[in-house]
Protein backbone atom coordinates (compact mmCIF):
# COMPACT_ATOMS: atom_id res chain seq x y z
CA UNK A 1 0.00 0.00 0.00
CA UNK A 2 1.36 3.45 -0.63
CA UNK A 3 2.39 5.39 1.60
CA UNK A 4 -0.20 8.07 1.89
CA UNK A 5 0.17 11.35 4.61
CA UNK A 6 -2.40 12.13 6.70
CA UNK A 7 -2.11 15.81 6.04
CA UNK A 8 -2.36 14.76 2.38
CA UNK A 9 -5.32 13.06 2.84
CA UNK A 10 -6.60 16.78 4.35
CA UNK A 11 -6.40 18.47 1.42
CA UNK A 12 -9.15 16.16 0.18
CA UNK A 13 -11.45 16.65 3.52
CA UNK A 14 -10.52 19.37 5.61
CA UNK A 15 -11.58 17.65 8.60
CA UNK A 16 -9.10 14.55 7.89
CA UNK A 17 -6.45 15.29 10.49
CA UNK A 18 -9.13 15.23 13.40
CA UNK A 19 -11.03 12.34 12.26
CA UNK A 20 -8.10 10.48 11.24
CA UNK A 21 -6.06 11.37 14.20
CA UNK A 22 -8.91 10.50 16.63
CA UNK A 23 -9.25 7.01 15.04
CA UNK A 24 -5.51 6.30 15.15
CA UNK A 25 -5.67 7.45 18.81
CA UNK A 26 -8.00 5.17 19.54
CA UNK A 27 -5.88 2.11 17.54
CA UNK A 28 -2.82 3.61 19.30
CA UNK A 29 -4.69 2.97 22.59
CA UNK A 30 -4.92 6.56 23.72
CA UNK A 31 -3.60 9.51 23.36
CA UNK A 32 0.11 10.32 22.73
CA UNK A 33 1.74 12.19 25.81
CA UNK A 34 3.58 15.54 25.91
CA UNK A 35 1.75 16.97 23.49
CA UNK A 36 -1.23 19.43 24.59
CA UNK A 37 -2.91 18.75 21.15
CA UNK A 38 -4.13 15.01 21.27
CA UNK A 39 -4.40 15.54 17.51
CA UNK A 40 -1.70 17.27 16.62
CA UNK A 41 0.52 14.98 18.58
CA UNK A 42 -1.20 11.95 16.43
CA UNK A 43 -0.45 13.79 13.16
CA UNK A 44 3.18 14.10 14.62
CA UNK A 45 3.72 10.78 15.54
CA UNK A 46 1.71 8.72 13.16
CA UNK A 47 1.65 10.84 10.11
CA UNK A 48 0.92 8.42 7.30
CA UNK A 49 -1.86 6.41 6.51
CA UNK A 50 0.20 3.20 6.29
CA UNK A 51 1.41 3.73 9.71
CA UNK A 52 -2.18 3.03 10.69
CA UNK A 53 -3.25 -0.32 11.19
CA UNK A 54 -5.11 -2.41 8.38
CA UNK A 55 -8.23 -2.62 10.50
CA UNK A 56 -8.56 0.82 11.13
CA UNK A 57 -7.75 2.45 7.56
CA UNK A 58 -11.26 2.03 6.16
CA UNK A 59 -12.44 3.31 9.33
CA UNK A 60 -10.46 6.42 9.42
CA UNK A 61 -11.09 7.13 5.74
CA UNK A 62 -15.12 7.16 6.27
CA UNK A 63 -15.17 8.91 9.41
CA UNK A 64 -13.44 11.57 7.56
CA UNK A 65 -16.02 11.88 4.85
CA UNK A 66 -18.99 11.65 6.95
CA UNK A 67 -17.55 14.26 8.90
CA UNK A 68 -16.57 16.33 5.96
CA UNK A 69 -20.60 15.86 4.40
CA UNK A 70 -21.43 16.96 8.51
CA UNK A 71 -19.51 20.29 7.73
CA UNK A 72 -20.89 21.12 4.24
CA UNK A 73 -24.54 19.87 5.01
CA UNK A 74 -23.80 22.31 8.81
CA UNK A 75 -22.58 25.34 6.01
CA UNK A 76 -25.34 25.07 3.65
CA UNK A 77 -27.95 24.99 7.04
CA UNK A 78 -26.52 28.24 7.74
CA UNK A 79 -27.15 29.89 4.27
CA UNK A 80 -30.30 28.70 4.00
CA UNK A 81 -31.33 29.75 7.39
CA UNK A 82 -29.30 33.21 6.39
CA UNK A 83 -31.17 33.66 3.35
CA UNK A 84 -34.54 32.57 4.74
CA UNK A 85 -33.55 35.32 7.55
CA UNK A 86 -33.21 38.13 5.07
CA UNK A 87 -36.09 37.37 3.01
CA UNK A 88 -38.22 37.38 6.03
CA UNK A 89 -36.28 41.05 6.68
CA UNK A 90 -36.80 42.68 3.68
CA UNK A 91 -40.57 40.99 3.42
CA UNK A 92 -41.26 43.12 6.92
CA UNK A 93 -39.47 46.00 5.61
CA UNK A 94 -41.88 45.59 2.69
CA UNK A 95 -44.99 45.00 4.71
CA UNK A 96 -44.26 47.98 6.99
CA UNK A 97 -43.88 50.02 3.88
CA UNK A 98 -47.06 49.21 2.64
CA UNK A 99 -48.61 49.90 6.22
CA UNK A 100 -47.19 53.27 6.26
CA UNK A 101 -48.33 54.15 2.89
CA UNK A 102 -51.96 52.98 3.30
CA UNK A 103 -52.11 54.40 6.77
CA UNK A 104 -51.05 57.94 4.91
CA UNK A 105 -53.33 57.43 2.71
CA UNK A 106 -56.09 56.81 4.74
CA UNK A 107 -55.16 60.05 7.37
CA UNK A 108 -55.32 62.05 4.04
CA UNK A 109 -58.44 61.06 3.09
CA UNK A 110 -59.52 61.62 6.90
CA UNK A 111 -58.49 64.94 6.49
CA UNK A 112 -59.63 65.71 3.34
CA UNK A 113 -63.50 64.90 4.56
CA UNK A 114 -63.08 66.94 7.66
CA UNK A 115 -61.74 69.70 5.61
CA UNK A 116 -64.86 69.30 3.03
CA UNK A 117 -67.52 69.01 6.15
CA UNK A 118 -66.43 72.22 7.22
CA UNK A 119 -66.34 73.77 4.45
CA UNK A 120 -70.18 72.94 3.89
CA UNK A 121 -70.77 74.12 7.42
CA UNK A 122 -69.63 77.52 6.99
CA UNK A 123 -71.03 77.09 3.78
CA UNK A 124 -74.53 76.93 5.08
CA UNK A 125 -73.67 79.27 7.90
CA UNK A 126 -73.09 82.46 5.39
CA UNK A 127 -76.18 81.12 4.21
CA UNK A 128 -78.08 81.37 7.09
CA UNK A 129 -76.88 84.77 8.14
CA UNK A 130 -76.46 86.19 4.97
CA UNK A 131 -80.22 85.94 4.90
CA UNK A 132 -81.52 86.32 7.65
CA UNK A 133 -81.90 89.72 8.52
CA UNK A 134 -83.29 92.90 6.33
CA UNK A 135 -81.92 96.16 7.86
CA UNK A 136 -83.92 99.00 7.77
CA UNK A 137 -82.95 102.31 6.00
CA UNK A 138 -81.41 104.96 7.69
CA UNK A 139 -80.09 108.28 6.87
CA UNK A 140 -76.58 107.46 8.59
CA UNK A 141 -75.43 105.00 10.55
CA UNK A 142 -72.53 104.97 13.63
CA UNK A 143 -69.68 102.91 13.75
CA UNK A 144 -71.58 100.35 16.48
CA UNK A 145 -74.40 100.42 14.41
CA UNK A 146 -72.38 99.32 11.44
CA UNK A 147 -69.96 97.11 13.21
CA UNK A 148 -73.38 95.36 14.63
CA UNK A 149 -74.80 94.62 11.15
CA UNK A 150 -72.03 93.09 10.62
CA UNK A 151 -72.06 90.45 13.47
CA UNK A 152 -75.37 89.32 11.87
CA UNK A 153 -74.18 88.86 8.88
CA UNK A 154 -70.35 87.55 9.20
CA UNK A 155 -70.33 84.02 10.45
CA UNK A 156 -69.06 84.28 14.29
CA UNK A 157 -65.90 82.53 13.46
CA UNK A 158 -64.82 84.88 10.75
CA UNK A 159 -65.94 87.95 11.97
CA UNK A 160 -62.74 88.93 13.68
CA UNK A 161 -60.70 88.94 10.05
CA UNK A 162 -63.43 90.48 8.56
CA UNK A 163 -63.12 93.28 10.75
CA UNK A 164 -59.31 93.39 10.86
CA UNK A 165 -59.63 94.00 7.02
CA UNK A 166 -62.39 96.45 7.07
CA UNK A 167 -60.41 98.63 9.87
CA UNK A 168 -57.15 98.48 7.79
CA UNK A 169 -59.71 99.42 4.36
CA UNK A 170 -62.04 102.31 5.88
CA UNK A 171 -61.98 102.09 9.62
CA UNK A 172 -65.39 100.94 9.40
CA UNK A 173 -66.53 104.23 7.68
CA UNK A 174 -69.05 103.23 4.90
CA UNK A 175 -68.60 106.29 3.10
CA UNK A 176 -64.97 105.85 3.14
CA UNK A 177 -63.57 107.04 -0.61
CA UNK A 178 -60.19 106.81 -1.89
CA UNK A 179 -59.01 109.91 -3.81
CA UNK A 180 -56.79 108.11 -6.28
CA UNK A 181 -57.75 105.00 -6.90
CA UNK A 182 -62.12 105.88 -6.67
CA UNK A 183 -62.27 102.46 -3.98
CA UNK A 184 -65.23 103.23 -1.94
CA UNK A 185 -67.37 101.57 1.16
CA UNK A 186 -65.95 99.79 4.65
CA UNK A 187 -64.14 97.23 2.46
CA UNK A 188 -62.52 99.23 -0.98
CA UNK A 189 -64.22 98.06 -3.40
CA UNK A 190 -62.88 98.70 -6.64
CA UNK A 191 -64.10 99.56 -9.10
CA UNK A 192 -66.68 101.06 -6.52
CA UNK A 193 -70.17 100.11 -8.87
CA UNK A 194 -69.33 96.32 -8.30
CA UNK A 195 -71.27 96.57 -4.90
CA UNK A 196 -74.46 97.35 -6.92
CA UNK A 197 -74.97 93.18 -7.57
CA UNK A 198 -75.84 93.27 -3.70
CA UNK A 199 -77.92 95.52 -3.92
CA UNK A 200 -78.89 99.24 -5.96
CA UNK A 201 -78.78 101.13 -2.16
CA UNK A 202 -74.45 100.29 -1.96
CA UNK A 203 -73.74 103.67 -2.03
CA UNK A 204 -75.93 104.19 1.38
CA UNK A 205 -76.59 101.35 3.08
CA UNK A 206 -73.71 99.58 4.88
CA UNK A 207 -75.58 95.95 5.39
CA UNK A 208 -75.10 95.70 1.32
CA UNK A 209 -71.31 96.67 1.48
CA UNK A 210 -71.22 94.04 4.31
CA UNK A 211 -73.22 91.64 2.39
CA UNK A 212 -70.93 92.24 -1.10
CA UNK A 213 -67.61 92.10 0.80
CA UNK A 214 -68.36 88.86 2.44
CA UNK A 215 -69.49 87.38 -1.26
CA UNK A 216 -66.05 89.25 -2.87
CA UNK A 217 -63.70 87.38 0.23
CA UNK A 218 -65.75 84.01 0.12
CA UNK A 219 -65.59 83.75 -3.63
CA UNK A 220 -61.78 85.20 -4.62
CA UNK A 221 -59.90 83.67 -1.11
CA UNK A 222 -62.29 80.78 0.64
CA UNK A 223 -62.85 83.05 3.48
CA UNK A 224 -62.88 86.56 5.34
CA UNK A 225 -59.75 84.92 7.61
CA UNK A 226 -58.39 83.67 4.20
CA UNK A 227 -58.46 86.90 2.53
CA UNK A 228 -57.01 88.37 6.23
CA UNK A 229 -54.13 86.13 5.58
CA UNK A 230 -53.23 87.19 2.41
CA UNK A 231 -53.68 90.51 3.33
CA UNK A 232 -51.01 90.52 6.22
CA UNK A 233 -48.58 89.30 3.74
CA UNK A 234 -49.32 91.68 0.68
CA UNK A 235 -50.59 94.70 2.26
CA UNK A 236 -54.19 94.61 0.58
CA UNK A 237 -56.30 92.12 -0.98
Amino acid sequence: MSRISVRGFAVASATAVTTVGAVVGVAAGGQQQGSSDPIEATAADSTLLADIPAGQQAVAQTASLTQQADVQSTAADAEARKSAEESARKQAAKDAKAKKVAADKAAAEKLAKEREAKKEKEIASRSATRDSSSFPQQASYTIAEVQAMARQIVPSGQFQCFSNIVDHESTWNYKATNPSSGAYGLVQALPAGKMASAGADWQTNPATQIKWGLNYMNERYGSPCDAWSFWQANGHY
